[in-house]
């Protein structure tokens, strides 16, 4: 005859199953997005001063003075703009969380 399992078998079998269920993927997403979030802060940081050397050097060159002092802002929103178009066409082709 099998013996009777006490009541505290079956909540802590319960609250084994609600602690995997819930708890265990909410602290995997709450990583991702942690590194997810400071990744991006410190590649748009990088982004940024590259983008603010690039134009400094830009506008020390002898060429593009006087009238086309214009032409290295232009340079420099076009190279932003490839890294937007970039970062656009490469969003998406993960497979997320469970690859």
């Amino acid at each position: 005859m099998a013996r009777k399992r006490p009541s505290g078998d079956l909540l802590d079998l319960l609250r084994r199953y609600l602690r995997q269920q819930t708890v265990d993927p909410l602290r995997s997403v709450g990583r991702f997005l942690l590194f997810g979030i400071s990744g991006t802060l410190f590649i748009g940081v990088g982004l940024v001063l590259l983008a603010v050397g690039g134009l400094r050097l830009l506008q020390g060159a002898e060429i593009l003075g006087g009238s086309w002092s214009w032409v290295p802002y232009l340079l420099v929103a076009a190279g932003l703009g490839c890294v937007v178009v970039l970062s656009f066409t490469r969003i998406g082709g993960g497979r997320g969380l469970d690859s």
